[in-house]
């Protein structure tokens, strides 16, 4: 993995709505790895450059509005010369509800347009991405606000919560072993009394308290 992208609006009258999930994986990675992201002109957005052993891995976080993000991407990529497949994308999906990520690579773009953006100009779907579930509002013809809007407290948290689990297999995505980070981000983990109680199923145990 060469470059890590994160989607989002970027200006305080954005900064708290679902449609910055990206932003936020991408700043509290950056965060974690202490690196800085700084503007970068050439690169239309704001960038760090995290080391990785042998390879150098990129932070982006473009400022060229969701619509417009493949431009941002595009220029580093080319820069660079970076493989689509070295490419991860983390962005706000609609499909899955809060607390919940998901990985993948290439497929459709579900309407999302920065996701579209940097297939456009990137010429091809088959790039890695990170899906951080916002939830939908159940009516399309209220997306556009939804996504711009803050979520609740508690979706917030679920999805602060999610993006903690990606940073969890974020050692696994950074040396390309996407296969197991998927599976690890995946596998739903049962809580204790929960799983207590799927044990007791299982065995033909009955408590009686």
């Amino acid at each position: 993995m060469k470059l890590i992208v994160g989607l989002g609006n970027p200006g305080r009258d954005y900064a708290a709505s679902r449609h910055n999930a990206g932003f936020w994986f991408v700043e509290r990675l950056a965060e974690t790895a202490h690196v800085a992201l700084m503007p970068e002109t050439k690169f239309h957005g704001h960038a760090g450059k995290l080391a990785t052993g042998r390879e150098e891995l990129w932070l982006l976080r473009p400022k060229t509005y969701m619509n417009a993000s493949g431009r941002s991407v595009a220029a580093l990529v080319r820069f660079y010369k970076i493989a689509p497949g070295d490419i991860l994308v983390a962005h706000d999906e609609l499909d899955l509800q809060p607390g919940t990520a998901r990985l993948k690579l290439g497929g459709g773009v579900s309407g999302h347009n920065g996701l579209k953006d940097i297939a456009a100009h990137l010429g091809t779907h088959d790039f890695w991405r990170l899906r951080i579930g916002i939830g939908h509002p159940g009516d399309r013809n209220i997306v556009a606000d939804y996504v711009l809007n803050a979520p609740r407290k508690e979706e917030r948290e679920l999805i602060d919560e999610a993006i903690g689990r990606c940073l969890e297999v974020w050692p696994l995505i950074a040396q390309s072993n996407c296969q197991a980070a998927m599976l690890k981000l995946h596998t739903k983990k049962t809580a204790p009394a929960a799983q207590d109680a799927k044990d007791a199923a299982e065995n033909g145990i009955r408590k009686d308290g």
